[in-house]
């Protein structure tokens, strides 16, 4: 039952990082899909596929893609 509740957070994480309007909350909403998966990959005892999860999908990459945001918004003048 657990499995099922992590894949619906999944994707209900990923549908609310697509729905956002602000490009750096949507950056940041990335990394509950990456969470979940990576619970999920713990659940199902592969932790070392859990920490990379952990690792890449709810650290890195939504901070790279929070900083591309911040690095190309346009300066209102």
């Amino acid at each position: 039952m657990i499995e099922y509740i992590l894949m619906i957070i999944t994707i209900l994480g990923a549908i609310m990082a697509l729905v956002q309007r602000d490009l750096l909350k949507a950056a940041i909403l990335t990394g509950i899909p990456g969470a979940s998966i990576a619970f999920l990959y713990q659940y199902l005892l592969a932790p070392d596929v859990a920490l990379t999860q952990a690792i890449v999908g709810s650290a890195i990459i939504p901070v790279f893609f929070a900083l591309a945001v911040y690095k190309t918004r346009r300066v209102e003048e």
